[in-house]
């Protein structure tokens, strides 16, 4: 059994992971009684944690936000992801955060032991990020639509589609996805009756909470391929369907998942969905890929490869 200290930090270690736990389930995973926890949350209180008591019949414990930031318990896998991600953040894709993540930072790497130093120091040595322009959100937006998503609470907001005016939405948040140049919501939309991916930052107004919600089923085993899935094709004026004739494998190595959606066919060959604004830039992206392929839609890209294999066969014969 633990000693009372040792078991204090890990209670409110505990506290921490998850948003509430039952009285028995803490018991269970500090191998003590109930009466035990319940002392235990007196004594936290006591130090300023703010622990509130859930209503029911096994009763239950919440960590609250209280008047100050009490401590967080980090084990060294947690120290380092987060020293590392407040490094990428300070050059990253949310607007206003890079300062704060710096401050952040210098007050973690004051604190690390120096065997986690040593690591966030080679990690960040021997990282090189290559970053591209693209838009920025407000880390308050992404931080309302975590807390939806974890807390089961449907989101009202303004959004602005690629096309077509802005409008009011509802929606019930599943998940955040990023693709390391933009943020995308997956949510169902309540008036679509139907899962959407919505960029966030062409939410104009920030969301506001609205009422709880049962979970659905998730529109995909995996959210990014979900996104990869709209966002490859269905946001562009022009959709195709292809067949590439080379493993799924080998084609998935030379594209992005943001720019196709692919899905095997057999050993040798796979199908690929992608979009372009235009068809001269489709062209150009199946050429870049360097394998054969063979187009199933839409007849008008079919009709554009004929059309620029004449002026090719005009321009060679010209030299000629």
């Amino acid at each position: 059994m633990l000693e009372t200290s040792a078991r204090l930090l890990k209670l409110l270690s505990l506290l921490q992971v998850r948003r509430d736990w039952t009285g028995p389930e803490l018991a269970d995973r500090l191998s003590v009684d109930v009466r035990t926890i319940r002392r235990d949350v007196d004594k936290l209180r006591s130090l300023g944690y703010p622990v509130t008591s859930l209503p029911g019949a096994t009763g239950g414990y919440q960590l609250g936000a209280g008047a100050e930031l009490p401590p967080l318990l980090l084990d060294d896998d947690e120290a380092v992801a987060v020293a590392v991600g407040l490094r990428t953040a300070a050059n990253g894709t949310i607007a206003g955060i890079e300062e704060t993540s710096v401050r952040a930072l210098t007050k973690l790497e004051q604190i690390l032991p120096t065997r986690l130093r040593r690591r966030v120091q080679a990690l960040q040595a021997h990282t090189t990020p290559l970053t591209a322009a693209g838009p920025t959100v407000d880390p308050e937006t992404l931080t309302i639509i975590a807390a939806a998503c974890r807390d089961h609470q449907q989101l009202r907001f303004t959004y602005a589609p690629t096309q077509g005016e802005p409008a009011k939405r509802l929606v019930e948040p599943q998940g955040l996805v990023h693709t390391g140049r933009r943020w995308y919501l997956v949510a169902w939309d309540v008036s679509k009756e139907d899962w959407r991916t919505f960029r966030v930052d062409r939410i104009t107004t920030e969301p506001t909470l609205a009422a709880r919600f049962t979970p659905r089923e998730p529109p995909a085993e995996s959210l990014a391929e979900f996104v990869s899935r709209q966002v490859a094709s269905n946001v562009y004026t022009y959709q195709a369907v292809l067949t590439i004739h080379a493993p799924l494998r080998e084609v998935a190595e030379r594209t992005s998942p943001m720019s196709v959606s692919l899905e095997p066919i057999d050993d040798n060959s796979c199908l690929m969905r992608t979009g372009a604004e235009s068809l001269d830039r489709m062209v150009f992206y199946l050429l870049f890929i360097g394998i054969d392929f063979e187009v199933h839609e839409p007849q008008e890209l079919s009709d554009h490869i004929g059309t620029l294999v004449t002026r090719l066969q005009k321009a060679i014969g010209a030299q000629a």
